[in-house]
């Protein structure tokens, strides 16, 4: 058995703005379930002591900086997950986003913020925090948690780090007046260490003194290493490739399953596919949709911002709407997109629903709602949609970069076998998108076809059990 401190700045249920929240809740869970001694390191956000209202009790106190910052602990909702919460009036004091501010604008202190954090996960994990528990492995995740291996390089003994990426785009870059702020050794600015074109970086904390960095699935860890997906890091990421691995992200296979799911209309499983279109004709009359089930329903869940492919999505829209099929979307992002997005579907009641901001329960509805489910990114580190999409016999239509790749596969009308499951198109222009969203439409008229590509989707097993043995496999071979 291993103990494993896991740094993670968000996590589900308590703290959720994207992908890393359920991959935070989820891994360490299977990590749990293979015997391991996992705690999960979570900033005490405002929001998440809001929500944990009794189970928290103060474990430790810390002296950094000449400042006291508390270690709290409590459970992971629904789990046996024991969670340390950082407590610092910058996390605990203020409301909203954990990293941005009511306007959008990123936290002035971030940097700050950020740095205390990772000093107390640094004495955690060398056992001085007064908790009798030190890691084998640190596992870190993302810019936020970057400058923990970093603070840990400086120590003989030490745990072994490893550093996840789930977006490299997201580089965490702050001024060299931030660095200068924040007392780190001189010898960390330099180009193979923090400094980043004259800025720090404090992803690059991670990349460059992790014992060993992955990513969340095999295509995008091959695609960092090259300049169109690197983001300006890809020198880097080719001089690591020998301990960087790509590790499929899994799903929580209870929280998104179409037989259980408590926020859907109606359950259904792979023997009784014939009751999700029941949740489409709900959802239709809940939104004001013409309601008809046989009328292709496209759903789209995620951040209306560039990356996501909305611009490809609107570019196509005439097109698409000249077709028989309704469009439910759910998302929040860039005000512009925002505005097109509740324009057109102004523009075409019954036809187009707009919903902006985020709501669990409803992406739930949606998948099992949907008929067809779009994720154009222009990249994709892995993305978890297309997983539950498939896992609700939702079929995805995919731009073929990262995890879309590796997870979604087209075959022809006249061969398909038990791998097609989805539509697939190769570069990102509005014409390839229409394209691939006009053969999923035409083959949806084919229900025999249509009913193979569903059970062909549910079929797969993309539970975590795999992903969390490749990750155990990466420890052991640290610390062997």
């Amino acid at each position: 058995m291993q103990k494993i401190l896991f740094a993670t700045s968000e996590v589900y249920p308590l703290i959720k703005t994207g992908g890393l929240a359920d991959v935070a809740a989820s891994l360490p869970r299977a990590l749990l379930k293979l015997g391991q001694d996992v705690k999960i390191l979570l900033p005490a956000y405002a929001s998440v002591m809001h929500k944990l209202t009794s189970g928290v009790k103060q474990v430790a106190q810390l002296q950094i900086e000449g400042r006291e910052i508390s270690i709290n602990q409590t459970r992971l909702p629904g789990s046996r997950l024991n969670v340390l919460l950082v407590d610092i009036p910058e996390f605990s004091e203020r409301e909203g986003n954990p990293y941005c501010g009511p306007d959008g604008s990123d936290w002035f202190d971030n940097h700050k913020r950020f740095y205390l954090f990772s000093k107390a996960a640094e004495l955690i994990a060398l056992n001085q925090a007064q908790l009798d528990w030190r890691p084998d492995i640190v596992h870190c995740n993302d810019w936020q948690t970057g400058l923990i291996p970093a603070l840990l390089s400086l120590h003989p003994q030490r745990p072994a780090t490893v550093f996840t990426i789930h977006n490299l785009a997201y580089r965490g870059l702050f001024s060299y007046q931030a660095f200068a702020d924040l007392n780190l050794p001189q010898g960390f600015w330099h180009h193979e260490r923090l400094e980043f074109y004259g800025q720090m970086s404090f992803m690059k904390g991670g990349l460059a003194f992790a014992d060993y960095v992955t990513t969340v699935s095999p295509s995008y860890a091959n695609e960092i290493q090259r300049p169109e997906f690197g983001c300006g890091l890809d020198g880097l990421m080719r001089y690591r490739k020998e301990s960087l691995a790509g590790i499929l992200n899994g799903i929580d296979m209870d929280e998104w399953n179409p037989g259980t799911d408590p926020h859907i209309s109606v359950n259904y499983n792979r023997r009784t596919l014939g009751n999700k279109v029941k949740n489409k004709l709900a959802l239709q009359a809940d939104l004001g949709l013409n309601v008809d089930e046989k009328t292709p329903l496209l759903g789209f869940v995620g951040r209306l911002v560039d990356q996501k492919g909305v611009d490809l999505i609107l570019a196509q829209m005439p097109r698409l709407l000249a077709t028989q099929c309704q469009l439910v979307i759910l998302g929040s992002g860039f005000p512009h997109l925002e505005v097109a997005l509740q324009k057109i579907a102004a523009e075409h009641p019954g036809r187009v629903s707009v919903t902006l901001g985020y709501n669990e329960s409803f992406a739930h509805r949606i998948e099992a709602s949907s008929d067809i489910f779009l994720m154009p990114s222009l990249f994709e580190p892995c993305g978890l949609n297309q997983l539950y999409s498939l896992r609700y016999g939702t079929l995805p239509v995919v731009h073929a970069v990262g995890g879309l790749r590796d997870t979604v596969f087209e075959e022809s009308a006249e061969a398909i076998t038990d791998k097609g499951n989805g539509f697939v198109f190769h570069h990102p222009t509005a014409e390839l998108l229409f394209e691939a969203i006009n053969r999923a439409l035409q083959l949806y008229q084919q229900p025999a076809l249509w009913k193979q590509l569903q059970l062909n989707a549910m079929s797969k097993d993309f539970s975590w059990d795999q992903s969390a043995q490749q990750y155990l496999n990466i420890y052991e071979k640290l610390l062997a």
